[in-house]
């Protein structure tokens, strides 16, 4: 699935990123704990891919090309979160596939995800993890401090309309009385002082050791602030797969905060933009909200709104012939 994934959004945009992942073993326990009738068969993002492409033309572009391809997965259903955008301001699409395959049966009836996304969409998804990861709180899953929720609600809802795709249900359908709301959270929470104070703190490996890698362990420890990445060969899987599982049992038998991912990219320099989260590279996102947030009108702007009387700023050849006059005259002028 992700080898037709990767050649299909090559075609419609060349620096497409593609990128695979394995559901989280803690993910699938929480899931499971809040579904007990939930069986695994049932649960749609047990494993899956992501693209990540330039524009919302090509995301849906890649969409239209799944609903036409003879891919022998059964597809369940598809989710429009970019013309049906969550409240929280998350905007993707999401295609849910029942996996089908002669050689690997033992996959077979699982559900799996297939994720596209913009660049903006993608910013925007980085930005709430690295926020609820080192604030302790599941802004991903909704849950968390209302002032955050309603920052990236808002984000959120300004970046579609940049894009051009329907606003985040809830948001003020005036985009100025949203960006003025916008601006004034952005301020309160010190959004790019905490981001950046993230950044600057996680200590990252600039390379891995292991030469040709295509699978990534990766386990970020908050409160160390540290990111452990482990490289592994294509025909190392299975090991690849093992220190998954014991880091993963690792986390929950000790109860630590590590998060821990398994995935497939074919570079540690792809990986850093396919999962900029674990990296907590946030600058894509900064930069947007200080677009979002800049002053574009004189109703936007204090220092440039209109005054209540008509003004019209003097040339200086006009404000030294009403100073000669007024000399002349004892007026002012």
């Amino acid at each position: 699935m992700k080898l037709w994934l990767v050649n299909k959004a090559r075609q419609i945009d060349e620096d497409a990123l593609v990128a695979q992942r394995l559901k989280r073993m803690s993910s699938i326990a929480s899931k499971l704990s809040c579904h007990p009738t939930m069986k695994l068969t049932q649960m749609q993002d047990i494993a899956g891919c992501r693209a990540i492409v330039g524009s919302v033309n090509s995301v849906y572009a890649i969409a239209k090309a799944y609903g036409r391809s003879d891919i022998r997965h059964e597809r369940v259903h598809v989710d429009d979160y970019i013309g049906h955008p969550k409240v929280s301001g998350y905007r993707s699409i999401h295609l849910v596939y029942r996996y089908r395959s002669d050689k690997k049966t033992t996959f077979n009836g699982l559900k799996v995800e297939v994720q596209l996304r913009s660049m903006s969409q993608h910013a925007w998804a980085t930005a709430v993890e690295t926020v609820g990861i080192f604030t302790k709180q599941a802004l991903k899953s909704s849950q968390g401090e209302r002032s955050w929720l309603r920052f990236f609600a808002l984000m959120g809802d300004a970046m579609a309309r940049r894009e051009g795709t329907p606003g985040v249900p809830g948001m003020p359908d005036d985009p100025v009385l949203v960006r003025e709301e916008l601006r004034d959270l952005t301020h309160a929470l010190d959004v790019e002082g905490h981001l950046k104070i993230f950044a600057e703190a996680l200590k990252t490996p600039e390379k891995i050791s292991t030469k040709d890698a295509h699978y990534f362990l990766l386990s970020l420890d908050p409160s160390a602030m540290k990111i452990t990445v482990t490289g592994y060969k294509r025909d190392q899987l299975e090991r690849a797969d093992s220190a998954y599982l014991a880091a993963e049992k690792k986390a929950i038998e000790r109860s630590a905060r590590l998060d821990t991912v398994l995935v497939s990219v074919d570079t540690f320099a792809l990986l850093k933009k396919a999962y900029p989260n674990y990296f907590l590279d946030t600058h894509r996102f900064i930069q947007a909200v200080n677009r979002e947030i800049r002053p574009t009108s004189r109703r936007d702007n204090p220092a440039q709104r209109i005054l209540p009387f008509p003004y019209f700023p003097l040339s200086y050849r006009q404000r030294q012939w009403n100073k000669l006059r007024s000399t002349k005259t004892g007026r002012f002028v």
